[in-house]
């Protein structure tokens, strides 16, 4: 189980540094418009990988959650608890999201057109964070 929750940890942080990069550097070459507010072509591959990320990332900071008992430190307590909760804030986000790019004709939410664009700076802001921590615990852990 540890050689697998070592690759688990690597590709968490393989996917946090290739959503913290298209994130950043995406302005210098997509000028976004109303009709298209970002890049399709990219979007579409690393929103598959986040989607992977925030479910793996819940399943196994949940698990790291249920483990903590009165032996446990305050920094293990408060390390676990942030990292579940923080996966499912940004599960939700992601998905309100993109279950609305996957099915635009629906009109599921009262809220205005830029919502949503500020719904993913956020995600994209907190899933690089989320997922190099959780990424990194992995890894040492599984040493």
């Amino acid at each position: 189980m540890q050689p697998l929750m070592k690759i688990i940890g690597i590709v968490l942080i393989l996917i946090a540094a290739a959503v913290a990069i298209h994130t950043v550097i995406e302005p210098l070459y997509y000028t976004s418009t109303e009709e298209s507010p970002y890049n399709n072509s990219v979007w579409a591959y690393l929103n598959v990988l986040s989607a992977i990320s925030v479910v793996l990332g819940i399943i196994i900071s949940y698990s790291r959650k249920s483990k903590i008992d009165e032996n446990s430190s305050v920094q293990e307590f408060i390390a676990a608890n942030t990292l579940f909760f923080g996966y499912m804030f940004a599960a939700i986000f992601f998905f309100w999201n993109w279950f609305g790019i996957i099915n635009p004709g629906q009109n599921y939410s009262p809220t205005q057109s830029g919502t949503g664009s500020m719904v993913w700076i956020i995600f994209d802001a907190i899933l690089p964070l989320l997922n190099g921590a959780l990424g990194a615990h992995l890894l040492r852990s599984s040493e």
